[in-house]
């Protein structure tokens, strides 16, 4: 039983989503869908496929700006705050889909998470001053020693993102949200379509991140046996409401949760 599950408590709430209604046109994507994740912790948004869960990511990402409701971050309203601020508080994501540069090596597309925390001006930046070439180095540094050796890919710092095996690319995906320094990860289904090896491997480093770096995560996730394992707690959706939540233990035994899944008739 991993820490966390036998009930212990994690620190303050580092995340609130509060009465958090989006719709698209006249589809309910989500409505009056509340929760919290606590600091240090991994929670799971799982449900069936159209239920709201990236919906909800992309929420919190700032990708999505809800009709009503009100999310926190750190104690502090984010719900207006544009996405492309939201990584410099803390916050990083993953995509269900890769979004890497293919033609970019492995270092360079993992730089680019880091560059959220560059002080140099884009005037300095620009003109490439020694400012920035020693920031620079710096950068190229710590990716090197704290992302890539720790996600075990620091020998494919120089390959082509695009001639990498699809397990591979999923995890400098991670590497790439991992240089951002989070506070708070969020992953969109980080196991889709991997091998059992690459999903064992993804689960340890997610383990990691949490054990060893102390980043909160919250991860969507369909392989059931991964988020039993994982997390600390389930928060489930349905048709873009919640309808349960809970340790993974709790959630599993709830009918609500095998209806959603399965049909009313074979729960």
């Amino acid at each position: 039983m991993r820490a966390g599950q036998d009930g212990r408590s994690h620190g303050s709430d580092v995340l609130a989503i509060e009465r958090l209604f989006l719709s698209f046109g006249g589809v309910q994507a989500l409505a009056d869908v509340s929760f919290a994740v606590r600091e240090g912790s991994i929670t799971a948004v799982i449900g069936p496929n159209g239920a709201g869960k990236t919906s909800l990511l992309n929420c919190v990402a700032g990708f999505y700006r809800p009709q009503r409701g009100r999310i926190a971050f750190g104690g502090e309203d984010i719900t207006r705050v544009p996405p492309d601020r939201r990584p410099a508080l803390g916050l990083a994501r993953t995509f269900q889909n890769i979004a890497l540069f293919e033609g970019m090596t492995v270092l360079d597309n993992v730089k680019l998470g880091a560059h959220a925390h560059l002080k140099t001006n884009v005037f300095q930046a620009l003109a490439y001053s020694p400012a920035a070439r020693r920031e620079e180095r710096r950068l190229r540094e710590e990716v090197e020693r704290e992302v890539l050796d720790f996600l075990e890919i620091e020998h494919l710092r120089r390959r082509k993102v695009g001639s990498l095996a699809y397990g591979l690319q999923k995890r400098v995906e991670l590497a790439r949200a991992l240089a951002m320094r989070p506070r708070l990860l969020l992953l969109d289904e980080p196991i889709a379509g991997m091998t059992e090896e690459e999903t064992e491997d993804m689960a340890r480093f997610i383990l990691d991140i949490q054990e060893q770096r102390g980043v909160t995560v919250v991860l969507i996730e369909h392989d059931m046996g991964v988020v039993m394992d994982l997390c600390d707690r389930v928060v489930v959706l349905s048709f873009g409401e919640k309808i349960a939540e809970g340790t993974p233990a709790e959630v599993q035994a709830n009918a609500d949760v095998v209806a959603a899944y399965l049909g009313r008739s074979h729960a």
